[in-house]
């Protein structure tokens, strides 16, 4: 086991590594830079004529003028050594700072929806591939189907209305109006716990649909085994039987998608961020592009990756526990 987490943990540094070429290539692509916005933004209707020597002036200045290999190792470099990701140009300030807590509320947003997704998907299923043919698992049927079907941003818009219409509740945002601003506390916490479920309930529905058929019909799958027929024969207890053998191989499909999930997440959580009115790492990130600041984009980029990656690195390390088989090399 020590042998196959290294082996993960730098198949994980290298992908990374590759990871981190890539982001800051395509901070290299858009025409331009942040020296061409700067002077648009600074002079723009001053009647003051802008040369391209002025341009140039303040591309030095920023450092913009050095060659992009050079700007590639300084980059990567200050992320690795110093946990810095540069200098926000368009905010005036770090990129650490201006990421801040943004970081840590998608984080929140990101968990809570995968612990809200396996939490109801994994039971669901193995409940439903059990009494499979019943009026029980058709109605699952039918949910995960819908599921499918319901875009994210419709059923946040929905939610909203109802909590709204019943219970007078103002669930925009993760925070009321007295905690936006405030330090953090545990009052603080508990406000953003209550507003939380929202957006874990918006952003699992799809997944929670698909993973319930994924655990079904591997569990159905497992079942008709004959290890499992020869465990009935010995007389091991029905609920025992089901936990130690066809269960524990049926959620590993889900276990090895989980950062699938991850990258489904943080691609739907942009759109229903708007609609929520939630602070997240998306709506940055389009600024971000949009100003032509690419310190900020890439870091975002780098992070929301390192994400994905890590997650599927947990994943393999769960897959190898629940079945010794993969790291035996034996599947």
């Amino acid at each position: 086991m020590l042998r196959f987490t290294a082996e993960r943990l730098i198949g994980m540094m290298i992908t990374m590594l590759l990871v981190s070429i890539m982001v800051f290539a395509i901070m290299e692509i858009p025409p331009g830079d942040y020296a061409d916005r700067y002077a648009f933004r600074k002079y723009s209707g001053t009647g003051v004529n802008v040369t391209a020597a002025d341009v140039e002036a303040i591309r030095v200045e920023l450092g913009l003028d050095r060659p992009m290999l050079v700007r590639y190792f300084d980059w990567i470099s200050g992320i690795v050594l110093r946990g810095d990701f540069g200098q926000a140009f368009a905010f005036e300030t770090s990129v650490t700072k201006v990421i801040g807590d943004k970081v840590w509320l998608t984080t929140g947003i990101l968990f809570a929806t995968l612990i809200l997704t396996y939490l109801i998907s994994i039971p669901i299923g193995i409940y439903a591939a059990v009494r499979r043919g019943s009026a029980v698992d058709y109605g699952l049927t039918a949910f995960s189907y819908m599921g499918l079907a319901l875009p994210n941003f419709l059923l946040a818009l929905v939610m909203m209305y109802f909590a709204n219409l019943w219970f007078g509740a103002d669930i925009g945002g993760l925070f009321s109006k007295e905690y936006q601003n405030a330090p953090w506390s545990l009052a603080r916490v508990w406000d953003m716990l209550k507003h939380l479920w929202l957006p874990a309930v918006v952003l699992a529905w799809s997944a929670v649909a698909y993973q319930i058929q994924t655990v079904r019909a591997t569990m159905s799958d497992e079942l008709n085994k004959l290890s499992v027929t020869a465990a009935r024969a010995r007389g091991v207890p029905e609920k025992k039987l089901l936990l130690k053998y066809p269960a524990r191989l049926a959620i590993n499909p889900v276990v090895s998608t989980i950062g699938f999930d991850v990258n489904r997440i943080f691609s739907e959580l942009p759109i229903v961020a708007v609609v929520l009115g939630l602070t997240e790492l998306g709506e940055l990130l389009l600024k971000a592009y949009l100003d032509l600041d690419m310190n900020v984009a890439g870091a975002i980029l780098l992070m929301l990756t390192f994400a994905i990656v890590f997650m599927n690195f947990l994943s393999d390390l769960l897959l190898a526990w629940l079945d010794p088989r993969i790291k035996l090399g034996t599947t």
